[in-house]
């Protein structure tokens, strides 16, 4: 649900004069804070559900596929898009002698969570679907699976010692070491999977636990916590080595990688790569930061602050600055390391984009293909598709055909008759059907209607511009000093048939005083609608103000009761602007120079 852009609920908002809710200029009706319904535009656009949520909408898919990149198209969840990689972690290492050196190089999808000064997450790639059953609104962050059977998952968690969790550059002086441990020489933990995932959290605390916190409660504790996911690459079972005994050989050897990591990292000898750049995990207790007063990864020095770089940037190393993301990735997060690939990245696109959708290659209006990315289909005969980057396109319905392929709205869809605007094509008897009460269409030859933003309605069926749609709340607010009254949806027109009662109640020793700026009636009816002030509900109580008419010019008076039964009732076909009326209370001792004024 799309919020119409009108006042908030804070009075003192710039461009809200006349207090919450209230707009200065009466040119849209739905003058008030409302919601455009987007799932009943064409369902959103949804392929499969749509459900609305506060300023904005989101996608569902039935159980068995996941949500597309673009938020709306459903693919299935054993099923990877043509020619799409799913983003892998790459994990190398090499032994030399004793020392074991190991690299994790994240191309895409890698993640870093500060949680602490001591404390941080970092993944790379993206871990295989945890659940089943049906699918709640995703991000589309969990990749497809491959392998014919379940991930291998591996956890381990051990400590490194006099050192602390500090995620920073490798010194410039270990480079020319550092490149053995993931260069040529390095190699993967197993031939026969994939790393599809790594995470690792690295959490430094002076609380020791148990007993050895007698021993240890001084000095920093470091923990690393690594989790790995691995697919089984399905070309390698064999039939002497079946399913079951190739996941035992990849568990052995993922064992073996995490022993080899676990010593790499306690010789200082782990490398993280994003971005072309190598980082160190940890850092000994005895070597002193370079510089005191630079920001951690993900934040660059503005003034006398540390920002996290925005979305659409990362943080380099080297130069401790926030980069705009390169031509061909995008950055959704803030401070990140890296940026991820577009889908088939080609190395184009725009500087700095925020989004997925930033990247190019997108199927343009009238086309489709699998990812939503060139190359691209035309939509067949019968079918359109109004929105780039889709990966289907919706039926004309009823039989209907279109001229040509490449149709991009139901508009192109050849139907036996044209609606008008207030009405929609009702596929399955091939007629105009007016827009019911609450629905609206300012459009020719479409087959929906679009559902009032907020609490509104129209006052009839068939309507044909949101204009229309009216709030029937009863409006205005009554203090014991000050108020004031409105008529429902101004200052747009007040809808049909509908009644307002008002009670002002003043304090003891105090009377109400009373300002007509202006008060908009249909004069032409034979009043219809009516506004009056009197004593009490009761015909016969003594009346203060009664119209049925227009009066732009202002007049004030004074109640001629000490309490106040307003109330304002409109006929059935009747429409205008209406009023907002306000009024105070005075001290009755100062009635007469009131009444003088």
């Amino acid at each position: 649900v799309t919020a119409l852009r009108q006042c908030s609920d804070s009075a003192s908002e710039p461009g809200c004069p006349l207090g919450p809710h209230r707009c200065p200029s009466p040119t849209v009706s739905p003058c008030f804070s409302a919601d455009i319904d987007e799932c009943s535009i064409n369902r959103g656009g949804c392929k499969f559900g749509c459900i609305n949520t506060p300023g904005s909408y989101q996608c569902t898919c039935p159980a068995g596929c996941k949500l597309h990149w673009n938020k709306k198209d459903c693919v299935e969840l054993l099923k990877c898009l043509p020619g799409s990689v799913p983003p892998r972690a790459t994990l190398t290492c090499n032994k030399t002698g004793k020392k074991d050196s190991c690299a994790l190089t994240c191309a895409s999808k890698a993640h870093f969570l500060p949680e602490s000064d001591s404390s941080y997450t970092v993944s790379c790639g993206t871990p295989v679907l945890r659940q089943s059953g049906p699918q709640r609104p995703s991000n589309g962050s969990q990749q497809c699976l491959e392998t014919v059977a379940a991930p291998i998952k591996q956890k381990a968690s051990f400590k490194i010692k006099d050192a602390k969790c500090h995620l920073h550059p490798r010194a410039r002086g270990k480079q020319e070491e550092a490149g053995k441990a993931g260069g040529a020489g390095g190699s993967a933990p197993c031939s026969d999977c994939h790393v599809a995932f790594v995470n690792l959290k690295c959490d430094s605390s002076k609380k020791g636990k148990g007993r050895r916190a007698r021993n240890s409660s001084n000095k920093e504790v470091t923990r690393i916590t690594l989790e790995f996911e691995a697919e089984i690459k399905p070309e390698e079972i064999t039939a002497s080595c079946n399913l079951h005994c190739l996941r035992q050989k990849v568990e052995k050897k993922l064992k073996s990688a995490i022993k080899a990591l676990k010593k790499s990292i306690n010789q200082e000898r782990f490398l993280l790569r994003f971005a072309g750049m190598e980082y160190e995990v940890a850092r000994k207790l005895s070597v002193a930061p370079d510089r005191q007063e630079s920001c951690g990864p993900g934040q660059q020095r503005l003034g006398a602050k540390c920002v996290s770089c925005s979305q659409g940037t990362y943080y380099h190393g080297q130069t401790e600055q926030c980069v705009p993301c390169p031509p061909g990735t995008y950055q959704e997060k803030e401070g990140q390391l890296s940026c991820d690939l577009c889908p088939r990245s080609d190395a184009f696109g725009p500087v700095g984009a925020t989004n997925i959708t930033s990247c190019t290659g997108q199927c343009p209006p009238g086309q489709h293909s699998a990812d939503g990315f060139k190359p691209c289909q035309p939509c067949p005969r019968g079918s359109y598709q109004p929105e780039v980057g889709r990966a289907l396109c919706f039926p004309c319905g009823g039989g209907l055909s279109t001229r040509l392929e490449g149709a991009v709205s139901f508009q192109d869809c050849d139907t036996k008759v044209q609606c008008s605007p207030g009405h929609y094509y009702n596929t399955s008897v091939h007629r105009c059907i007016r827009c019911t009460v609450g629905t609206y269409q300012p459009d020719f030859r479409q087959n929906y209607c679009i559902a009032c933003p907020g609490n509104t309605t129209t006052d009839f069926d068939g309507s044909t511009s949101v204009s229309q749609c009216k709030n029937r709340q009863c409006g205005g607010e009554l203090g014991e000093y000050t108020g004031y009254i409105e008529s429902p949806n101004y200052p747009g027109n007040y809808p049909a048939n509908v009644e307002c009662t008002w009670n002002i109640n003043p304090p003891p020793k105090r009377k109400i005083l009373i300002v007509v700026p202006e008060i908009f009636l249909p004069s032409e009816d034979e009043c219809g609608d009516v506004l009056v002030m009197r004593k009490n509900s009761s015909p016969s109580s003594i009346t203060t103000y009664e119209t049925c008419q227009t009066y732009e010019r202002p007049i004030a008076f004074t109640a001629r009761s000490r309490k106040l039964w307003i109330n304002f009732k409109t006929s059935e076909a009747n429409s205008a602007r209406g009023f907002q009326i306000p009024y105070v209370t005075y001290d009755e001792d100062y009635e007469q120079l009131v009444e003088d004024i």
